[in-house]
C-alpha cells in the first residue's frame, strides 16, 4: 500500500488507508465472532494493510484484546492506534481525562494489545474538567518512558489542539470527515496544516451511508448506534440520498464503487489525511483498499466538490448528548 506521514514534528508513517476496528466488537449491531474477526485482521495484513485503529472503550476492552490476539505474530508488521479517556460508568460512557487514569489506561492497553509500546495514543475525548496542558505533559512523560511513541487528540477543538501541541507536539487529530461531514474544512484542516499535524478521518464512509448500501428500507437493530442518530432518521436519509446518487454517477465513470469514490476524494484533499474506514467483511476490505488506486485530475476533483457543495445534508451527525463531547 501507499504510505503517508502523519505529523511533522513527531512524524509517523502509516498506510494511506487504515482500518477502523470498532465495528468488529461494538456499536454496529451484534458483534461478529472473535475467530472470524481474527481471521479478517490477519487477512488484512496479508493484503498489505498495516495500520489499525482501536480504543479502550470499544467493547469495552474486547476490541483491544481482539487485536492483541490477532497480531501476536505480526507485531513487526503493524502500526496500532488506540485511545483512552472514556470510561463506562453504570453502563454509560463518561469522559474522564484525569492524567492518573490515562496512565492506568495506557498500561491496560499495553497488556490487552500484547505490545511493549503503543504506536499512536489518542485522548478519545477532551475532558473540560482537566487542563489539556496536564494531559499533554502526561503524554510527554509516557513517550519518554517508552510506553507510547506518538500521541493525538480525537474530536478536539482548535484552541485545545493549539494548547496541547505547544506542550507536546501532536502527530494527528482524529475527527469525522467525509463528503457528508465537511465541517473540518472551515477551521480544523487549516489549523492542522499550519501546525504540521495529520488528520485521521473516522467514519469516512458516513457510517456506511456513502457506500450506497443503506436505504430507506434499512432497519437498524436495537444495539446499532446509527438507530438514534438524527442523520439516519427516515426523512433525513431520504434527503441525503442525493449525495449517494452523485457518488454512484461518478463511480460509473471511474469503474469504481461509491465507497471508493468517497475515500479517493478524501485522499485527494491533503497528502497528510489518512481515513480509517471500518468493516467486518473481507470483500469490503478489498474494496476500500482499492480506493487508493483512483486518481482524480484537478477538473474532476473540483467538479465532485462543487456538486457536493450544492447538496444540503439534513440531520446532525450526533445526538445532543454525544454532541456535547465534540469540539471542546
Amino acid at each position: 500500500m501507499n504510505k503517508r506521514t502523519l505529523g511533522s514534528t513527531s512524524p509517523l508513517t502509516v498506510d494511506a488507508i487504515g482500518l477502523g476496528c470498532m465495528g468488529m466488537s461494538f456499536a454496529y449491531g451484534e458483534p461478529k465472532t472473535e475467530a472470524d474477526m481474527i481471521r479478517l485482521l490477519q487477512q488484512a495484513v496479508e493484503l498489505g494493510e498495516t495500520t489499525f485503529d482501536t480504543a479502550e472503550v470499544y467493547g469495552p476492552f474486547t476490541n483491544e484484546r481482539l487485536l492483541g490476539k490477532a497480531f501476536k505474530t505480526y507485531h513487526d508488521r503493524v502500526t496500532i492506534a488506540t485511545k483512552g479517556g472514556i470510561k463506562i460508568v453504570d453502563g454509560k460512557q463518561v469522559v474522564d481525562g484525569d492524567p492518573r487514569g490515562l496512565v492506568a489506561s495506557v498500561e491496560g492497553s499495553l497488556e490487552r494489545l500484547q505490545v511493549d509500546a503503543i504506536d499512536m495514543y489518542y485522548l478519545h475525548r477532551v475532558d473540560p474538567q482537566v487542563p489539556i496542558e496536564d494531559v499533554a505533559e502526561t503524554m510527554g512523560r509516557l513517550i519518554k518512558a517508552g510506553k507510547i511513541k506518538h500521541w493525538g487528540l480525537s474530536e478536539a477543538g482548535i484552541q485545545t489542539i493549539r494548547k496541547a501541541n505547544a506542550i507536546q507536539p501532536l502527530t494527528a487529530v482524529e475527527s469525522e470527515y467525509s463528503l457528508w461531514t465537511r465541517e473540518p474544512e472551515k477551521e480544523l484542516i487549516p489549523t492542522l496544516k499550519e501546525l504540521g499535524i495529520g488528520l485521521v478521518p473516522f467514519s469516512p464512509l458516513g457510517k456506511g451511508f456513502l457506500t450506497g448500501k443503506v436505504d430507506l428500507d434499512t432497519e437498524f437493530t436495537q444495539n446499532d448506534g446509527r438507530r438514534k442518530l438524527p442523520r439516519f432518521q427516515k426523512d433525513a436519509l431520504a434527503a441525503n440520498m442525493k449525495l449517494v446518487t452523485l457518488l454512484k454517477r461518478i463511480a460509473e465513470g471511474k469503474q469504481a464503487t461509491p465507497a471508493q469514490i468517497a475515500l479517493a476524494w478524501l485522499l485527494a484533499q491533503q497528502p497528510w489525511i489518512v481515513p480509517i474506514p471500518g468493516t467486518t467483511k473481507f470483500s469490503r476490505l478489498q474494496e476500500n483498499l482499492g480506493a487508493e488506486k483512483i486518481v482524480f485530475n484537478a477538473d474532476e476533483l473540483a467538479s465532485i466538490t462543487e456538486a457536493a457543495d450544492q447538496i444540503q445534508i439534513i440531520g446532525n451527525r450526533y445526538t445532543p448528548e454525544l454532541a456535547k463531547r465534540a469540539g471542546l
